[in-house]
């Protein structure tokens, strides 16, 4: 157990440090597990022209079946890392279980227009993916989560 704790530790005080972790941990949900987790596995995101291949590698996108120029969007692919994947499920989780904190996100909006109409995992998925997409975003820009939204509060 005691094992187990400085493993843990170890994580917050790598998160801490690493300057990428730290504007991970800028997004609601995303903690030092997560963060580590992102940047060991992506480093800057270099390897994915967009958000969505990340949510795509991650497995977190619907499968899409075309024919006869009908597109029909299935269940999500659950191809990539399910360990990634399982956090940034769980994070999504912990944000829906918090109602009255959506609205200080930039996705508050979103949230709250796509909660009557989806049921709960199908929207933790969907939260689960656009969390993705910003981590991704983040990586690649080097700015902390709604940057924009803090300099127009703060002028």
């Amino acid at each position: 157990m005691s094992g187990l704790i400085a493993g843990l530790y170890e994580i917050i005080q790598v998160g801490e440090k690493e300057a990428n972790c730290c504007r991970l941990m800028s997004v609601p949900g995303v903690g030092p597990l997560i963060s580590t987790a992102v940047v060991a596995a992506i480093g800057t995101g270099e390897a994915f022209e967009c958000g969505r291949d990340f949510g795509e590698w991650l497995g977190l996108v619907p499968r899409q079946y075309s024919t006869g120029g009908r597109s029909v969007l299935g269940r999500i692919s659950k191809r990539g890392s399910k360990y990634l994947r399982t956090l940034f499920i769980q994070a999504a989780n912990v944000i829906l279980m918090r109602p009255h904190n959506w609205e200080r996100f930039s996705f508050g909006t979103w949230l709250l227009n796509a909660a009557p109409r989806l049921h709960r995992n199908k929207l933790a998925t969907a939260l689960a993916n656009k969390l993705a997409r910003i981590t991704w975003s983040i990586l690649r820009n080097e700015k902390p989560f709604d940057a924009s939204r803090l300099e127009v509060t703060a002028i």
